[in-house]
């Protein structure tokens, strides 16, 4: 306070746009939000409050239009959505329905249900499986919470679904079929067959107790003609490479579907899709993804923290099996393919096997052709669309991905994503580390110097490249860890020293592990760990991090530092006061509390001139006789040495009455001149 007394206040999380006082209201009139609840609670505020008067300088002065920039490949970390032309869409491919709808997904792995002692798929179980789940989808509909108002009445209404499943290239190859055949592809067609037809069946018997959806009246002659093509589709499965109770159980499904639909309508406008199943199929131990085939028996993934992992093929064992290969046949190979990352060449393997382990990279792989001509036999019976990646060689053409592309249509696919392997500068799955050996990058250096003029060489030979050198911190060192707050934010800072003290590693810990504040603060820290055992000063780190302004911040739990602009500029300061001398900080204006009230630091005398502003300034240096040639100190009654802290202003706004730039004082700043302050009393 002005006075020179201290208040603590409580305070609520901040944010980038402060609204106070009476343009809380117009806030409300002009901009508002959109969720009712949130609505409301705006207007329990204004309704329950008083403002005061404040000054209300702030004005428009221009707006002017930047124009519009193609932009693709958008993601928003809390929905994972984004707006285009006011409509709410997701960055997923297999979700085509209404504009202003959600649908909530669902995946079964298929190879769960493939009973290898009986050699049979379970399709009762699979059946089972169905109804379990797109039962428990339909529940969620009227559960869920939705981002707009439109989204949720729209979503209720048409009650769309997305049921599909994952691991189907791993199940064709346990059952030993090629995934570019016609076997492989009428296995796919009859499963997925099931698979909506029994959920329309669900979806019917349910409307019949609960009703059908919402907007069923107005569509009803279009919603059965969508089932009864669903069903006739079923004639172009080949009945000969199927198992009979395969295809007899997709025919009663969608008999009982479209039956149960002419009498009582359905339950919902749409019941699967095939999403690409990143996430969840490493949770359902899958070895391929949603309807993709496996990338390769071997693959290479770079990892987010450095380098890399392997990821093997488990279904090779159980393929070859399945082909009549012995334990220790199966043995041999799969100790091949181990080491040489390649199934060609494998001992016992017949030629006409090698189909089966076809991969969509790689030495064996999967035309992309096959791709498209297996997507082209499920959509008949996906009420959506398919969310999945056709691979293509790096040698591919433009014409190529034309083509492609026309043969998609013509196959009546409703969305295909096309990738050229090696087509961005890293990719985070391939089929083998990139090596480069020493006897050709000398071959390469070699022919580069002979083709190249002779003054160039001649320059290149005398230049010195110099390359920073990194100083790793010893296998057993020193350690400290501690414990900060910064406003509703807890974490913990661990400091790894070298031998002499010296800072040569950083690890943070704040908020949940895997949440997206702390992913972004360990890697910040890793970045630091780094910077420091390569020779930057730590000084340097926090003349660059404090002063930084972000939320969370606010008051801490720090007696040395009451108040921090972020988290980066608490942690920086916490070091300097710990590592950094005195001098240092002092140039730097970093104090601890008990060094800001104490100024007299021990060994120093203090100094100090009055002015007519009243604030304390550092005395000049003592003066010195220039006239002879000794340069002894002039006599005076000033103390010998004097060291006053320079606070630093580099952050301070300037004043919006006088123009001069403000000093900090607390939280806030005050105007050194008219005395203006920025928010605090």
């Amino acid at each position: 306070r002005k006075d020179g007394t201290f208040a603590i206040y409580d305070s609520r999380d901040l944010y980038d746009l402060r609204i106070a006082n009476r343009s809380i209201a117009s806030f409300a009139d002009y901009v508002g939000f959109s969720l009712p609840s949130k609505a409301a609670k705006l207007q329990r505020l204004i309704d329950t409050h008083t403002f005061n008067r404040c000054r209300e300088t702030v004005r428009l002065v221009a707006r002017t239009d930047d124009g519009v920039e193609q932009t693709y490949n958008l993601t928003e970390s809390r929905n994972h959505s984004f707006v285009v032309d006011c409509i709410v869409i997701r960055n997923c491919s297999e979700y085509m329905h209404l504009d202003n709808s959600a649908c909530n997904l669902a995946s079964i792995n298929l190879l769960a249900f493939l009973d290898e002692e009986e050699n049979r798929f379970d399709v009762e179980g699979f059946q089972h499986a169905v109804e379990l789940f797109f039962t428990a989808q339909e529940i969620l509909v009227g559960n869920a919470d939705y981002p707009t108002e439109a989204i949720a009445e729209n979503s209720r209404r048409f009650r769309q679904l997305g049921l599909g499943y994952a691991n189907l290239g791993a199940l064709l190859m346990a059952l030993g079929l090629p995934y570019d055949s016609d076997a492989g592809r009428a296995w796919a067609g009859a499963l997925t067959a099931i698979l909506t037809g029994h959920a329309y069946a669900i979806s019917a018997r349910t409307a019949a107790r609960m009703g059908p959806f919402a907007g069923y009246t107005e569509n009803q002659e279009h919603m059965l003609r969508v089932l009864r093509m669903h069903r006739d589709e079923l004639k172009h499965i080949d009945a000969d490479l199927v198992p009979v109770e395969l295809l007899e159980a997709a025919r009663a499904d969608w008999d009982d579907a479209v039956v149960w639909g002419e009498t009582f309508g359905v339950r919902n406008s749409q019941s699967s899709v095939i999403a690409p199943t990143g996430t969840i199929g490493l949770l359902l131990d899958c070895d391929t993804t949603g309807l993709e085939p496996d990338l390769g028996l071997c693959k290479m993934k770079k990892l987010v923290g450095g380098g890399t992992m392997t990821i093997v093929n488990q279904t090779v064992p159980r393929a070859l099996r399945r082909l009549g290969y012995d334990q220790t046949q199966v043995g041999d190979i799969v100790a091949y393919i181990d080491e040489q990352k390649t199934i060609l060449g494998a001992p016992h393997l017949a030629a006409d096997h090698v189909p089966v382990f076809a991969c969509s990279m790689g030495d064996n792989p999967i035309h992309y052709n096959g791709h498209i001509r297996m997507m082209g036999a499920i959509q008949p019976f996906i009420s959506g669309a398919l969310s999945k990646t056709v691979n293509m060689p790096e040698e591919a053409s433009v014409e190529d991905v034309e083509q492609l592309h026309i043969d998609a249509w013509k196959l009546g696919i409703k969305a295909v994503a096309i990738y050229r392997d090696n087509c961005k500068v890293a990719q985070p799955l391939s089929m083998a580390k990139k090596e480069i050996k020493p006897d050709e990058l000398v071959a390469a250096v070699e022919a580069a110097v002979e083709a190249a003029p002779a003054q160039v060489v001649e320059r290149i030979v005398e230049k010195v490249v110099m390359q920073p050198i990194r100083k790793k911190l010893p296998r057993n060192r020193r350690s400290r860890t501690f414990e900060f707050r910064v406003a509703d934010c807890k974490g913990f800072v661990t400091v790894g020293e070298y031998d002499d003290g010296r800072p040569g590693e950083l690890f943070l810990r704040v908020s949940k592990q895997g949440s997206t504040l702390a992913g972004i603060m360990d890697a910040f820290a890793i970045s630091v760990s780094h910077g420091l055992q390569y020779g930057v000063p730590l000084k340097a780190f926090i003349e660059a991090f404090t002063n930084m302004r972000f939320e969370p911040a606010g008051m801490t739990d720090d007696a040395d530092i009451r108040f921090a602009s972020s988290l980066v500029d608490y942690i920086f300061r916490r070091l300097a006061v710990d590592y950094l001398p005195l001098d240092e900080r002092m140039e730097l204006g970093i104090l601890s509390v008990g060094e800001r009230h104490n100024p007299t630091l021990p060994g120093i005398e203090e100094a100090t001139t009055e002015t007519s502003a009243g604030l304390d300034v550092g005395t000049s240096p003592p003066s010195y006789n220039t006239t002879g040639a000794d340069l002894d100190p002039v006599t005076t009654t000033a103390p010998t040495a004097a060291v006053t802290a320079r606070p630093t202003n580099r952050d301070a706004p300037y004043c919006m009455q006088c123009g001069v730039q403000m000093i900090r004082a607390g939280s806030c700043h005050a105007c050194p001149s008219c005395g203006t302050t920025s928010g605090c009393s």
